[in-house]
């Protein structure tokens, strides 16, 4: 690795380890750093390397597989999750990063056996064929409901447009997300 990558992870690897300059900031940024992430609301303490992203830590250290390496990066939003509500693409973000916030994957969407209401949609609009981009798809379908822009097909299009389908089930992710944002409303109607 380069001076110049080293010292740019310096400041994060300092920020796991707590410290706030000092030596940690010139340690190698290879070394192991303990990690507390909050995923689905569960603790999981790791120890990663600094430079992990988190899309390698959920599937290479946690086992939740949902979120999938596609382009590895941030073109393809197979690896979206929600980060505190907000879609984030977890190929481009640090693991050490996420440390405090609210992580949730598309494993941490069902309730009780029930499918979150965009699972659901999914499934009535066949809106899947190889279903490799399912996941990211169902994750940014949720952020574009909550972010307001479910309005139209044309919003739908716009706000789910960094997420690339290979087998173009476009017209039933459109579908899907609209049938979720009635449901998404009646649920917090109801």
């Amino acid at each position: 690795m380069g001076a110049a990558a080293g010292t740019a992870v310096a400041p994060i690897v300092a920020k796991a380890a707590g410290a706030s300059g000092g030596p940690a900031a010139t340690s190698d940024p290879s070394l192991p750093v303990d990690v507390s992430l909050d995923i689905n609301s569960a603790t999981r303490s790791l120890r990663i390397d600094a430079r992990t992203t988190l899309l390698d830590a959920l599937r290479e250290h946690t086992g939740l597989t949902g979120s999938k390496k596609g382009c590895d990066h941030g073109q393809c939003g197979a690896c979206t999750v929600l980060i505190n509500g907000r879609r984030v693409l977890s190929c481009l973000t640090l693991a050490v990063v996420a440390q405090g916030q609210r992580i949730v994957t598309i494993e941490g969407l069902a309730e009780d056996g029930e499918l979150h209401p965009m699972q659901q949609a999914f499934v009535d609009q066949d809106a899947f064929q190889c279903g490799y981009c399912t996941p990211g798809q169902i994750m940014s379908g949720i952020a574009c409901v909550r972010e307001g822009h479910a309005g139209s097909d044309d919003a739908i299009r716009e706000y789910m447009s960094g997420n690339i389908c290979r087998c173009a089930a476009y017209p039933n992710i459109v579908a899907a997300v609209r049938q979720a944002a009635r449901a998404m409303s009646d649920e917090q109607k109801g």
